[in-house]
């Protein structure tokens, strides 16, 4: 089987728009147009930005294991410096054409060569000052940090943030093949979302802790993730 198998399990329609933002920390406006585009004014009429995400399945449009870590990558780069959809694009396909890849968002190659040829392209596109530079790069590593790449240099976990911050904490993850690709605490594949729902019926978080085996500070980040949308 190859990274780009697409009977791979990373590959197959897993999570509506509205699940993939929530566990990414993500407004769900902001994520609905990576995947299907929007309309925007202009003086003769619309205009379009084009997607910058294809989903595992269109109608509804439903989002892959892969597609979650593009939008985590696209999140470091759009969420924190506002620039446009399209040079936003211009420089994703930039940095494809130079590294000779297709889906670069997915490459272990973004923490090195990859990630500094589409970022530099980037700062220039949009006319970062050179402290704006730094801090973008830093808020890139940080995103590449919470993901881990198999053999083929492809993603097989995520560790997303537990709440909209950029915490360094990695209390939870993410893996297609564990939960159906639903978040997990890590210290031994709990639902998060189960701790919760368990919590809301009223069970207190030292109970759960004891039966999962489980510190109440687990419990409580479990909920922090799970709330934290």
């Amino acid at each position: 089987m190859t990274a780009f198998d697409k009977t791979d399990v990373r590959h197959q329609p897993a999570y509506t728009l509205a699940e993939a933002a929530r566990y990414l920390k993500l407004p769900q406006a902001t994520l609905r147009t990576w995947v299907l585009g929007r309309d925007y004014p202009v003086a003769d009429g619309q205009g379009r930005f084009k997607a910058l995400i294809k989903p595992a399945r269109g109608k509804p449009p439903t989002l892959s294991f892969y597609n979650l870590i593009e939008a985590h990558v696209l999140r470091a780069l759009r969420t924190e410096h506002g620039v446009s959809l399209k040079d936003l694009r211009k420089s994703i396909a930039y940095a494809e054409r130079e590294m000779q890849v297709d889906r670069l968002l997915l490459r272990e190659d973004l923490r090195t060569r990859g990630g500094r040829v589409l970022l530099d392209h980037y700062g220039e596109l949009i006319d970062l000052s050179a402290s704006g530079q730094i801090a973008m790069r830093k808020v890139f590593q940080d995103h590449l940090a919470r993901v881990e790449w198999d053999q083929w240099k492809f993603p097989v976990r995520l560790y997303p943030f537990p709440t909209d911050a950029l915490d360094g904490k990695r209390p939870i993850a993410i893996d297609a093949n564990i939960a159906f690709g639903r978040p997990v605490l890590v210290r031994n594949s709990i639902s998060t979302h189960a701790i919760a729902e368990r919590l809301d019926a009223g069970e207190s978080v030292d109970d759960l802790a004891a039966d999962y085996d489980l510190t109440t500070e687990d419990i409580e980040q479990a909920a922090q993730y799970e709330r934290a949308a």
